[in-house]
């Protein structure tokens, strides 16, 4: 079961730079859909990444999905070597991505997303029209199975202030 609230708040105390995409993304627009893992576009800044390595350190990340005992190290020059990371931890699970379909890395979409307050910490989500943009690109079955209700969400919002 994962721990929205304690991994937000991890990335968020270790002063991370990423922006919250996918289920609980669309959760935070009103989307009623129910998510199992907490998804994060983060930025590959250097100094972000040693934030990350720090903030995520002490919850025993590990590749989701990995037979057990397969060695890996959560380190910056992992992460370097690496771009997208499906992640179980002690706190749950967590998706860090260096760049997503249809929208690019944290500096492309920086500019998209809004400050939102999760879990008592102010943080940024990507925008629910970037979100509707990003879910096609992936083209997965749950992802556009999940176009409708956003799409509807956007709607219900009207135009966008000019």
């Amino acid at each position: 079961m994962t721990d929205f609230r304690a991994l937000v708040q991890a990335l968020s105390e270790g002063r991370v730079d990423f922006i919250i995409i996918g289920g609980l993304a669309a959760a935070v627009h009103g989307s009623a859909r129910l998510t199992q893992d907490v998804d994060c576009l983060y930025s590959r800044a250097p100094a972000n990444l040693e934030r990350l390595v720090a903030a995520l350190g002490a919850h025993a990340p590990y590749l989701r999905g990995a037979p057990p005992g397969l060695p890996f190290e959560w380190s910056v020059a992992t992460i370097e070597r690496g771009l997208n990371f499906t992640l179980t931890t002690d706190l749950g699970d967590l998706d860090l991505l260096g760049e997503i379909p249809g929208g690019g890395d944290y500096d492309a979409l920086r500019r998209q997303a809004v400050e939102v307050d999760l879990f008592g910490r102010r943080c940024l989500c990507l925008g629910l029209a970037p979100l509707i943009r990003v879910k096609r690109a992936a083209g997965r079955p749950k992802d556009l199975e999940a176009l409708a209700e956003l799409e509807a969400l956007l709607d219900e919002r009207g135009p966008a202030p000019h």
